[in-house]
């Protein structure tokens, strides 16, 4: 009989967990929140079915928050119980390429919305359509012609408006914040070679440096977007840049964290030059965040600037 139970294999047999509902369950309540508070926006008292955005947001949040502490907890412990054989870590390794992969193009969707809007600050204007009593023009679409030239006056960046004076000067903030991230990727790098060499103190060093540069980074950001010359709403240059640059920065934070787990863990001795996947699937995002920024800067801040940037 104990001959039947024997594993045979490398794989890695999950033990039945409540992560997956429980977080699918938060991770609802929180896209509903935030539907419910985007809809009621500007009304203290506003409600949907009785329902309160700020705090199904909140509390759908905390929700995942607590999922994801302990769904890696759990990881962790499997982990230094030694069910993370090598087949094992190369398919997280997969998982991870596939998620990093997914995130891509979660940015080429903003990145998408910001080349139709400035390389076509005019629109496009419609092709006739033949027909047998004559050739005709779509009236949709010249009506669409139209509204485009209302939000940019056909030109990009968008002509001065109530809620847009101009852009950023590429080389003054933008480029200090590009240093900073740079500077971030070598210094998780330096940790990562650290930790291969099974060297504790450089892993810590280079780990700490990497999450106080992201953390200045950050508030960097946020000083930035304090001083900008546009809002979000009211125009179309204003929506596409903080989108595509407000994702980014909510990933810097996310990595941010990540990385400060890692921190935590290398503390307490976690990670082997052997066994360390959870700090490479960080080290591999940090450098995912590296690159998509260094598109944005040269797009958006560099190419998207104008002639009259300078709204610090």
């Amino acid at each position: 009989m104990a001959d039947g139970h024997t594993k045979n294999h490398d794989y890695h047999l999950v033990d039945p967990s409540p992560w997956p509902v429980v977080g699918s369950l938060f991770a609802f309540l929180m896209a509903v929140g935030a539907v419910v508070w985007m809809k009621t926006s500007g009304n203290a008292a506003g409600t949907v079915l009785g329902m309160r955005g700020p705090w199904l947001f909140a509390i759908g949040t905390l929700g995942v928050l607590y999922t994801m502490y302990g769904w890696w907890r759990d990881v962790i412990i499997e982990a230094h119980r030694g069910d993370h054989t090598p087949v094992v870590r190369l398919h997280l390794r997969y998982g991870m390429l596939m998620f990093i992969a997914s995130e891509v193009m979660f940015f080429v969707a903003w990145f998408w919305a910001y080349f139709d809007a400035s390389l076509f600050p005019g629109g496009v204007a419609p092709l006739p359509i033949t027909q047998p009593g004559g050739t005709v023009v779509d009236g949709n679409a010249l009506i669409g012609l139209v509204q485009r030239n209302e939000l940019t006056g056909g030109v990009w960046p968008p002509k001065p408006s109530e809620n847009f004076t101009s852009t950023f000067n590429p080389w003054g903030l933008p480029l200090v914040n590009t240093l900073v991230l740079l500077l971030s990727g070598t210094t998780v790098t330096w940790a990562h070679h650290a930790l291969l060499e099974n060297d504790r103190k450089g892993l810590i060093w280079g780990l700490l440096l990497t999450v106080v540069l992201g953390m200045i980074f950050s508030a960097l950001q946020a000083y930035e977007y304090a001083h900008a010359a546009f809002n979000f709403s009211g125009h179309i240059y204003g929506a596409t840049f903080y989108m595509a640059t407000g994702f980014h920065g909510a990933h810097v934070i996310i990595g941010t964290i990540f990385l400060a787990v890692c921190l935590f863990r290398a503390l307490k001795g976690h990670f082997t030059p052997q066994q360390h996947f959870g700090f490479e699937a960080a080290a591999w995002y940090w450098h995912f965040v590296d690159v998509v920024w260094l598109f944005l800067f040269i797009v958006i801040y560099v190419l998207g600037a104008g002639s009259g940037s300078g709204a610090h």
